[in-house]
């Protein structure tokens, strides 16, 4: 059986998100794989230490990620990306689904970094180094693609 890394936030049964806001997936094919036992939860940000909830964080230059008061936070989110992507390889994980527009998950868009809700195109520091090491990962929003991805590898 193919296993897929996902954001914990998307997993459900803890609350991890930097809000303490709930963003469970409900799709019925995501809750399928997760019933099945496919899904490795991850929360590269509580991986990193950071505490729930915690100050919005955004990536401002490509490399440094900064907390809304002021506070570097690359460290920890370079902790908690390295660990996401340690369980990806120790899990033989397929592929990824990832909460989009996050400082560490998001795989198409994320906050410009002036923390003025503008988002950009670019990825997460957690989805840099899974996408560096070969990893597919998706967001929330692409799993009838996923869904397709998966349907191939099995096919094979």
């Amino acid at each position: 059986m193919k296993k897929i890394l996902v954001s914990k936030c998307l997993y459900g049964g803890e609350i991890v998100r930097y809000d303490g806001g709930d963003t469970t997936e409900t799709d019925p094919r995501f809750l399928e794989w997760k019933a099945q036992g496919r899904l490795i939860p991850v929360c590269p940000e509580v991986f990193g230490g950071l505490p729930t909830p915690r100050p919005d964080s955004q990536r401002i230059d490509g490399i440094h990620v900064q907390a809304q008061t002021g506070r570097d936070v690359t460290e920890e989110y370079t902790k908690g990306a390295k660990e996401a992507l340690r369980l990806a390889q120790s899990e033989d994980v397929a592929f990824c689904i990832m909460k989009q527009d996050s400082p560490s998950c998001g795989s198409k868009f994320i906050y410009d970094g002036t923390f003025t809700d503008t988002k950009v195109p670019g990825q997460g520091l957690a989805v840099e180094y899974l996408r560096n090491a070969g990893f597919i990962v998706f967001g929330e929003e692409d799993i009838d693609e996923a869904a397709v991805f998966l349907a191939e590898l099995e096919a094979q």
